[in-house]
Order: C-alpha cells, then sequence, then structure tokens
C-alpha cells in the first residue's frame, strides 16, 4: 500500500511538472555549429580517423587571417574567399603536423610555453589583444575554441622546429639580417627596442612558410572533402 501510495505521489508530482499544452513546447532547430570539411590521411590516422572542420572556428580563423592581411582595406569585408581558403589549409597542414611524433616528446611546460607563444604571435598579427577579443566576439568564439587551436599551432611548431628546422629560437644573426630588410616593420625602433617584436614577427613568418610547404607537400596523400558551404562575410 505504502509503495503504491508513492507511486501515484510521484506520477501526480511528474503530472504537475509537466508542460500543460504541447504547443508550449518549442520544436525549432536552432542550429549551433555545423562540419563544412572533412579529412584524412595516414598522419591522422587514415580513413578510419577521419577529422572535421567546423564552421565557427574556420569562420574564426578566415577573419584572423583577414585582419593580418597587409593588403586589406578599411572598411573592407570581414574576410574574403581567399582568406577562408587560407585559414582552411593552414588548419589542415597544423592538424597534420600536431599528429606526427616528436623526438623528444614535448613536456607539459614546452606545450603551455608554445600555446602562450602562438597566441602572442597570433594577437600582434591581427593588431593587439582588443582586437583579437573583438574577432572572438565577431564569431561567437570561447576559450575552449581558443585553446584548442593555440594547443594545435603549438605541437605543429614544436614538430617543426624539432623534427625539420629549428625556428622557433632565431639566431642573433638571424633576426639582425632580419631586422636589416626593408620589408621588416619595426626598423624605425632601435633594434634592442625591437628585438621581441622582430622575434615573434620573423618566427611566425618561418612558420608560416613552412606550414605552407607541408601542406603542398601532403596534398598527394590528403583526402578533403567539403561537406558543406564555406563561411562567408557580408560584412
Amino acid at each position: 500500500m505504502r509503495l503504491r501510495a508513492l507511486a501515484l505521489l510521484a506520477s501526480g508530482l511528474w503530472l504537475t511538472s509537466a508542460p500543460a499544452r504541447a504547443e508550449d513546447v518549442s520544436s525549432e532547430a536552432v542550429a549551433v555549429d555545423r562540419a563544412v570539411a572533412r579529412f584524412y590521411a595516414q598522419d591522422t590516422g587514415g580513413v578510419k580517423s577521419p577529422r572535421f572542420i567546423y564552421e565557427r572556428v574556420l569562420a574564426f580563423e578566415a577573419r584572423l587571417e583577414s585582419m593580418a592581411d597587409p593588403s586589406r582595406e578599411s572598411g573592407a569585408r570581414a574576410y574574403r574567399a581567399r582568406h577562408v581558403m587560407s585559414a582552411l589549409e593552414r588548419h589542415v597542414a597544423e592538424t597534420l603536423l600536431a599528429s606526427l611524433h616528436i623526438d623528444p616528446e614535448p613536456t607539459k611546460a614546452d606545450l603551455a610555453r608554445q600555446m602562450q607563444s602562438a597566441r602572442a604571435r597570433v594577437v600582434e598579427r591581427v593588431g593587439g589583444e582588443r582586437a583579437f577579443l573583438d574577432a572572438m566576439a565577431a564569431e561567437r568564439i570561447g576559450e575552449r575554441d581558443v585553446y584548442g587551436i593555440f594547443r594545435r599551432q603549438a605541437l605543429a611548431s614544436l614538430y617543426l622546429d624539432r623534427m625539420v628546422t629549428p625556428m622557433l629560437e632565431p639566431t642573433e644573426a638571424e633576426l639582425r639580417a632580419a631586422y636589416s630588410r626593408k620589408e621588416t616593420p619595426f626598423r624605425e625602433l632601435p633594434y634592442a627596442q625591437a628585438r621581441p617584436l622582430l622575434q615573434r614577427w620573423y618566427t611566425a613568418r618561418k612558420l608560416g612558410a613552412a606550414v605552407q610547404a607541408y601542406y603542398q607537400n601532403a596534398r598527394g596523400r590528403l583526402n578533403l572533402v567539403l561537406i558543406g558551404e564555406l563561411p562567408g562575410s557580408d560584412q
């Protein structure tokens, strides 16, 4: 009898908490995110381990590419097709590189340090922390997304530095040679003052070139399929 009474009571509580009318419950689907590309290669485990690129992250990365583009005109759209493709290729290449074995394996401290460096390079390229945060807000990007991006970039840079050629710690001779070039953006500053900015700029350029070269070399063994419309912008 007690069990039956408890069952009836629980049923009554459920009925009182249930919606009175079915039409009160919205059945409209809201798209939070969507995959726009799928890819795999032997480096990432082959066909059994496909990787996906999602619209929000790719749009954010395209926006960063556009912000760092020296040819971008003031008041132009947030990003163009070329920025989206550049971001797509970089995303794929960094994912492949981040999947490769690094010897010696980086420690947690190594990874954290390179993630901080990756963020500093990107922030500098796009015009500062405020501009970076504005880009995050524009594409609804959270810290978890940012963590994934910079972890991927850190692993890719560590692989290139340790397994291909050193590039994360340029020599003094390399920095002075870069400082003397016309395209260097810090030539108006004294070398001592420009050095930390110059090091991040120089390292970012070398890493960017190495990632792009890796992507070109990997295209023959890469299976990349677009499974949705790539992000666009009318801003």
